[in-house]
């Protein structure tokens, strides 16, 4: 993408965000581009059947993005972008939580809606998709991203959803915490069940306390 083109898509991006209304999005032959180029990109990802090569295939399509997604968010003008809400989605998916928060907290704050084909609300969306990818990342044999997850507990705790969501959530930052602060860990694990009963930590926790206890009952040197 050439400077001029990606300086076109920033200042329209941000005007946009300034305009109240879905006419003024229909109308503008920047926006139109953007949707166009989305469309394409969706009709791609949709022919990919491995959920791996779709992650890759987002990445490789993301950078195209940052200009419309930087001018928006410089704006914080708050009007509907179906085009910034697919990509926050695409950001999480990927696991690139650094730049997916801030869309998070700039679509919360404006109480921005996700497009139809998502059908859950957006602190719903983010907080399970974020806890799956961080979950993920640890079946793999990485380590979870914690302070990314933490985050989004915070922006998201005055936010209504399922319980067993929330879980997924206090599951994940509980796993992250496991090896660096082990009581935070617990804690996190305690209130993952407090919510949902059966969300698959007791034995670990119960592994976790008797860890700790071990430890507490060492003679020190």
């Amino acid at each position: 993408m050439s400077p001029a083109k990606a300086h076109l898509l920033r200042m329209t991006a941000a005007q946009l965000s300034k305009q109240n209304g879905t006419a003024a999005h229909v109308n503008a032959s920047g926006y139109a581009l953007m949707l166009h180029k989305l469309a394409g990109d969706k009709r791609r990802l949709k022919q990919i059947q491995s959920l791996s090569r779709k992650i890759d295939a987002k990445r490789e399509m993301l950078p195209d993005y940052a200009p419309w997604i930087s001018g928006a968010l410089s704006a914080q003008g708050g009007a509907q972008d179906e085009v910034l809400m697919t990509v926050m989605v695409w950001m999480i998916d990927t696991g690139n939580f650094t730049d997916a928060l801030p869309i998070v907290r700039y679509a919360l704050q404006h109480k921005l809606t996700l497009p139809d084909q998502y059908q859950r609300t957006l602190a719903c969306l983010v907080v399970e998709e974020m806890a799956d990818t961080a979950m993920s990342w640890r079946s793999q044999g990485e380590s979870i991203e914690v302070a990314g997850l933490l985050e989004v507990l915070t922006a998201t705790q005055n936010e209504d959803m399922p319980d067993q969501v929330k879980a997924k959530l206090f599951k994940a930052i509980a796993y992250g915490l496991s090896e660096q602060d082990k009581p935070a860990a617990v804690d996190y694990f305690q209130q993952a069940l407090a919510l949902h009963d059966k969300c698959g930590v007791k034995k670990d926790l119960e592994k976790l306390q008797r860890e700790i206890k071990n430890t507490a009952a060492e003679p020190a040197s």
